[in-house]
């Protein structure tokens, strides 16, 4: 018996079904705010389907995409001939114990493989989900970040950057700044077209700040972050946009479909919003110069 669960993201709806007894709070506890009650057949983007049964390989992998370190351990990515095939390994136990998950080659179904006897078997799910979600989005005029961002006044902004710029610390830096700003998300907001409109909403993962708002607000900035001796705000143009939203989108490089949905989302950001170049101090003085610059050409 399984026990199948809501959720709604960004305005999609998708489901996660957990062996019986386990609990949704415990195993997935940021997912709990965007949690539904129920859907309506044939509306969710992808249904996930975890087991604690053995995966057996069937040798369909064939070709590897991705091999890269996260917080566990170590994630890679392999085509298999009728979808995708992701392992993660928790390198912080004696074995290292290895998670996967199956996939279509349209992310509309999935079955994690989960080891119940790791601890971390939740933080690992919910990487397996969040994988799932940063595809499936990409074909409904969406596209997910990895972003710190903040909404004020109805508004929100983003800050993009490489790993170690400065993102959090600059979004703290806008709170500090400004009374009525608030976090959105610190680490993997989504980003969507509706309405003609580019808005960008809170998601279940947060990196380490505990921060899973089910909200959602206009985007009337991004700022691509450098850490510089001065705090001064370049707008960028036409390419120059595309160059600095690509590098932060989460997609499959390989996989042509998904290329082509993103390349047509960031088409639309960059006809929409203002996006800069913003080479910033850690200080409070960053935020007030990002802000006014942002809002002066929004």
């Amino acid at each position: 018996m399984r026990n199948e669960y809501y959720f709604r993201v960004a305005g999609l709806l998708f489901s996660v079904a957990l062996p019986d007894g386990w609990d949704m709070e415990t195993i997935l506890p940021s997912f709990h705010p965007f949690r539904c009650k129920t859907c309506s057949e044939g509306e969710t983007i992808f249904r996930v389907l975890a087991t604690t049964q053995s995966f057996a390989d069937d040798g369909k992998r064939t070709e590897l995409l991705e091999d890269s370190p996260n917080d566990i351990g170590r994630t890679r990515l392999f085509r298999s001939s009728d979808g995708y095939c992701v392992e993660i390994n928790n390198d912080t136990t004696q074995n290292g114990l290895v998670h996967t998950m199956i996939t279509g080659p349209h992310f509309e179904s999935a079955t994690a493989y989960i080891r119940p006897e790791d601890l971390s078997m939740g933080a690992v799910l919910s990487s397996m989900v969040r994988f799932l979600f940063a595809q499936a989005v990409l074909e409904h005029d969406g596209v997910f970040v990895h972003a710190s961002c903040v909404s004020m006044e109805g508004k929100s902004y983003l800050f993009l950057g490489k790993s170690g710029t400065g993102k959090s610390t600059h979004a703290r830096q806008w709170l500090q700044a400004f009374p009525d700003c608030r976090l959105l998300n610190d680490d993997n907001p989504a980003l969507r077209i509706e309405d003609g409109k580019v808005m960008v909403y809170g998601t279940p993962w947060s990196g380490k700040t505990s921060c899973y708002k089910n909200e959602g607000y206009p985007v009337a900035g991004i700022a691509r972050l450098r850490q510089a001796k001065t705090n001064s705000f370049s707008p960028l143009e036409g390419p120059e946009i595309f160059a600095a939203l690509l590098p932060s989108c989460s997609a499959i490089r390989q996989d042509a479909g998904l290329l082509e949905a993103l390349y047509c989302t960031l088409i639309q950001i960059a006809e929409q919003v203002t996006v800069g170049c913003m080479e910033c101090l850690p200080n409070i003085d960053a935020a007030r110069v990002c802000y006014n610059s942002l809002y002066a050409r929004g």
